[in-house]
Formats: C-alpha cells, sequence, structure tokens
C-alpha cells in the first residue's frame, strides 16, 4: 500500500520504531512485508497446520487449524483494513503470528502447560507467541529469532500481565510491553487483528459445530445474530438446506460484521481527532463494534461456550489431551535425556520442556507420548 492510500493514523513502516538488531532496509520490500514473509516462512508457522483449533486434528479434514484460523483472521483483518487505510501488511503480519505460540490441544494445551509452569514463571500462549519469533526460532547467524519490527511484535503481544510485562520491560525499557504498565494501546492494525480473531472464532465455530453434529441450526436460532441472518437467507432462498443454508448464514453474518467494525471504528476515529498512529495509541480502543454488535457478539460466544466448547464431546477429549501433555512435562523434567540436544542443555530447563512441548503438533505429542508411556490416548 502506497502513501496516498494509507490513512495518516495507519502504522507506516518507513517510520517503525526498528527492529532490536538493526538492518539494512530491503531494496523491494516494506518492513511490514518483509516480517510477513519471515512469518510464513518459519518453522512455527508450519506447525499451525496440525494444531487444534476446536476439534482434534485427525478427528476430521474440513474442521478449522490454527492455521486456517490464522489465514481467516489475516483476511478478514485486511478487508476492514483496506477500507480503513490501514497498512495491509502489517495486518496480514500480526494476524499470522499471532496463535504462533498455541500448545497442541488448543486451551486444553495452554491450562495443562501453565499449571506445570507454575513455579516457574507460568505458561501463557500471548507471551509465547512473541517468544517464538523473538528467540525459538533459529534461522539466521547473527541473531536468534526473526527479528521482527516493533510493530509487529506488539500486535503479537496481545495481552500481558503487569509481572510479565515489567519482566519484559526490564530487558527491553520502552519496548512492546510498556504499554502495559503505563496504559495505552497498540497500534490500529494491532487492535484490528484482536477484532477479527474474535470474529472469525465466532464464524467458524458455529460452521464447524454445526458440521460435527455437536450444534443444530435450531439450536443457533436461539441466538439473535445467528437467527437474523438464518431468517433473512430463508426469506430470500426458501427451499435452502444444509451446506449450502449454512454457508449463506454465515456469509452474510460475517459481512455485516465487517461492515459494522468499518463504521464504528471510522466514526471512533473521527470523533477522536486522531492525526497519527503514535495518538491512536495514548487513547482507549479505537477499533470496535457498535454497542449493538458488540451485544450481538458477545450473545453469540456465550452460546458457544456453553454449547460447542464445553460439550461434553469435546470435554471427554480436552481430559486426554490434557493426560498427554502432563505425562510429557513430567518426564521431561525430571530426565533432560529425553528431549532433544538443544532443549536439555538449557540454562532453564522447566522453561525448555515448555517450550519443546509448545511447539509441538497434535500428532507429535500422541506419537511422543506413545513413544515415552507406551499408553495410546485420543485415536
Amino acid at each position: 500500500m502506497t502513501d496516498t492510500l494509507r490513512a495518516p493514523y495507519a502504522s507506516h513502516p518507513e517510520r517503525s520504531r526498528g527492529r532490536r538488531f538493526p538492518e539494512p532496509p530491503a531494496p523491494t520490500r516494506s518492513d511490514y512485508q518483509r516480517d510477513r514473509d519471515r512469518i510464513v516462512h518459519s518453522s512455527a508457522f508450519r506447525r499451525l497446520v496440525y494444531k487444534t483449533q476446536v476439534f482434534l486434528n485427525h478427528e476430521g479434514d474440513l474442521f478449522r487449524t490454527r492455521l486456517t484460523h490464522s489465514l481467516e483472521v489475516a483476511q478478514l483483518g485486511r478487508s476492514v483494513g483496506r477500507s480503513l487505510g490501514l497498512d495491509e501488511d502489517l495486518i496480514e503480519t500480526v494476524a499470522l503470528a499471532h496463535d504462533l505460540g498455541h500448545t497442541p490441544f488448543g486451551h486444553a494445551g495452554q491450562d495443562v502447560l501453565n499449571d506445570c509452569m507454575q513455579a516457574h514463571g507460568g505458561f501463557e500462549h500471548n507471551l509465547q507467541s512473541l517468544r517464538v519469533v523473538d528467540q525459538l526460532e533459529q534461522r539466521y547467524p547473527q541473531f536468534d529469532g526473526l527479528n521482527l519490527s516493533f510493530e509487529s511484535r506488539e500486535g503479537i503481544l496481545k495481552h500481558c500481565s503487569k509481572r510479565d510485562a515489567q519482566r519484559l520491560e526490564a530487558g527491553e525499557p520502552g519496548g512492546v510491553a510498556a504499554r502495559f504498565i503505563v496504559g495505552g494501546q497498540p497500534s490500529l492494525e494491532a487492535q484490528l487483528c484482536n477484532l477479527a480473531d474474535e470474529v472469525a472464532y465466532n464464524a467458524h465455530d458455529v460452521d464447524d459445530g454445526v458440521r460435527s453434529g455437536l450444534v443444530t441450526l435450531a439450536q443457533l436460532e436461539q441466538v439473535p445474530l445467528v437467527k437474523r441472518f438464518l431468517d433473512e437467507t430463508l426469506a430470500e432462498y426458501p427451499r435452502l438446506t444444509d451446506k449450502r443454508l449454512l454457508a449463506e448464514t454465515i456469509r452474510r453474518m460475517l459481512s455485516q460484521q465487517v461492515y459494522d467494525i468499518i463504521g464504528a471504528t471510522r466514526s471512533a476515529i473521527e470523533e477522536a481527532g486522531i492525526a497519527s498512529a503514535d495518538e491512536a495509541r495514548a487513547v482507549g480502543p479505537l477499533v470496535r463494534f457498535s454497542p449493538e454488535m458488540r451485544h450481538a457478539s458477545t450473545e453469540l460466544k456465550r452460546f458457544l461456550f456453553a454449547n460447542l466448547y464445553r460439550h461434553p464431546a469435546v470435554q471427554d477429549k480436552r481430559a486426554g489431551a490434557e493426560e498427554v501433555l502432563r505425562d510429557l512435562f513430567q518426564i521431561y523434567l525430571h530426565d533432560p535425556t529425553k528431549l532433544p540436544a538443544d532443549c536439555a542443555n538449557s540454562d532453564d530447563h522447566p522453561r525448555a520442556c515448555a517450550d519443546y512441548i509448545a511447539g509441538m503438533t497434535d500428532r507429535y505429542a500422541l506419537r511422543e507420548h506413545e513413544r515415552l508411556t507406551g499408553k495410546r490416548l485420543l485415536g
């Protein structure tokens, strides 16, 4: 995107706060394009294809994975960002990288690792995503990590406790964690990725939930946001059923949410009189739903939590996933020889165990667990 197309409040790559290790500019790419390309070529990004979103990887080829989720967030983010005049390359970078630190088996994996690591600083997937791009990827001779720009790293660190922020701030004064201490927001591009993440989650979990048979369209009629577009679709296509009905309902729901974000965000930016990216950081979140759409989206999230994420079939798989990762952590913790050499020689052995497990795909974790314990869980 050229400067003539970027809004004044967008992030401009030529005004970036730079990289932790200075590098000469690329001759044909902006800093944010370069960041995006480094994410796409990373090992952690490739592994997302075999990491659980809601349904375990072996449960069906059509269900979302962390990789397809990240691609959907990037698509939604770029669609909205283009209308708002934001930097699409930065949006895409943050969207593609935001889940790099997720464990196998979705949130069950994070909960287990956080529990196992309580005496060693805990585990949080946003922090782990930053750790992946700052340290764990090993591709370059001059530095660890991918050496991304400040703005990309800022967007990747979506959440951070004050304790963790203070620890990061000690190593990088005024860096990506400072806003969690002094107050403030990330770039508008990062704010957009946060909201696009929610929109994508809700839409594809409706889709996967119905396809799996764990929720039905009849149940979803309890949710005003879904019912509105289901009724609208049937009014126009009364004979539509099954896959096409579901797909058209979700398409209309997504489109309306995109238009709502564009309208509500434009109004918020104009009302605040924002004229630069730094001014946008200094005020409350500007990328937003309208109050009506915020309420409707929250209602949908509550429905999915109660009827999909807490469904007995999903919870049953969660118990097995927790056992796999808890066993692996204890094995590696008490016998470093079971880890690869570069992990076993770490100065922080518990953190090395967590790093290794967090980087696993679902299927690799299952294979390792079976190899080390002789037990076969989760198919």
